[in-house]
C-alpha cells in the first residue's frame, strides 16, 4: 500500500498533519506532497518515506503562474508515484478539488478529502467541512475515512522524529504569537496578557518565534515569559 498525503501549506500546517501521516504509515509507504514552505516540517515527520515538493498556484504565496507545461509536469510526477490512495489535507477555508482533479488525471484510484463544494467524481470519499475541528484532528479524520488507524500506543498528538530534549526546564506552556497571515494572529498585547495570566497561574511560559520576530517575542514575553524568539532551530521549535 502506497499513500500520497498532500498538505500544500506552511511548516506549521505540515506538522499538524503528522498524526494522519502516522496512521497511513501504519498500513504502508507514505509519500508526502508539500510546498517548499512546508518542506522543513515534512522532513521531520515520522512515517514519511519520501517528500515531494511542489508550489501549487492556489495555495502558495506568492502564487506561481498557471502554465500548461507545469501542470502537465505535476500530473506526470503524481502518476510516477503510483499511489494507491491519496489524502488531500486542507484547512476549512480551502478546497481540495483542484488537486483532486490532478490526482485523478494521474490515475490515483482513491482520493479522500474534506470538501464543502460538490466534488462530483473527483473524490471517492468525501467528508463535510467543519471549521470547528482542530487541524490535527481534522487531518486524522480524513486518514480514518480512508481506512487508516494509528498504531497501538500512538496517542495521536503531533510529533517529530528525534525531538530535541528540553534543557531541564520542566513542564512548560508554549506561546507562539506569530502567524504567516497577520489577520489570524492575536494582537501582541493580547498575547502578552495571556503570558502574564499563564505565569500567574503557575506555568512556566516559553515564547517562541523566528529570527524576524524577536521584537514581537520580547514584547510578548515581558517579565513573565522566557523569550526564545530567534534562539531555536526549526527542529527545536517543532520539538517544543
Amino acid at each position: 500500500m502506497r499513500t500520497l498525503v498532500a498538505r500544500l501549506d506552511n511548516d506549521g500546517d505540515v506538522l499538524l498533519a503528522g498524526p494522519a501521516v502516522r496512521a497511513a504509515a501504519h498500513a504502508g509507504e507514505v509519500v508526502l506532497l508539500c510546498g517548499h514552505s512546508g518542506a522543513q516540517a515534512a522532513e521531520l515527520l515520522p512515517g514519511v518515506q519520501r517528500v515531494v515538493r511542489w508550489d501549487c498556484p492556489w495555495i502558495a504565496y506568492p502564487p506561481p503562474d498557471v502554465r500548461t507545461p507545469d501542470i502537465e509536469g505535476i500530473v506526470a510526477l503524481l502518476k510516477g508515484i503510483r499511489a494507491d490512495v491519496a489524502l488531500v489535507l486542507t484547512s476549512y477555508h480551502q478546497s481540495p478539488l483542484p488537486l483532486a482533479l490532478l490526482l485523478k488525471l494521474a490515475g490515483v484510484p482513491k482520493v479522500v478529502a474534506r470538501s464543502t463544494d460538490y466534488p462530483g467524481s473527483l473524490l471517492d470519499v468525501r467528508l463535510r467541512a467543519d471549521p470547528d475541528i482542530p487541524e490535527a484532528e481534522r487531518a486524522l479524520q480524513v486518514a480514518r475515512a480512508a481506512g487508516f488507524e494509528l498504531p497501538p500506543g500512538d496517542d495521536g498528538r503531533p510529533a517529530i522524529t528525534d525531538p530535541p530534549e528540553p534543557d531541564e526546564i520542566g513542564p512548560y506552556v508554549v506561546v507562539h504569537p506569530g502567524a504567516s497571515v497577520a489577520a489570524r494572529a492575536w494582537s501582541p498585547d493580547r498575547c502578552a496578557q495571556a503570558v502574564t495570566a499563564l505565569a500567574e497561574a503557575g506555568h512556566r511560559v516559553l515564547v517562541t518565534g523566528g529570527p524576524n520576530e524577536t521584537e514581537l517575542t520580547r514584547h510578548v514575553a515581558g517579565a513573565h515569559g522566557v523569550d526564545l524568539g530567534g534562539r531555536t532551530t526549526f527542529a527545536e521549535l517543532a520539538g517544543l
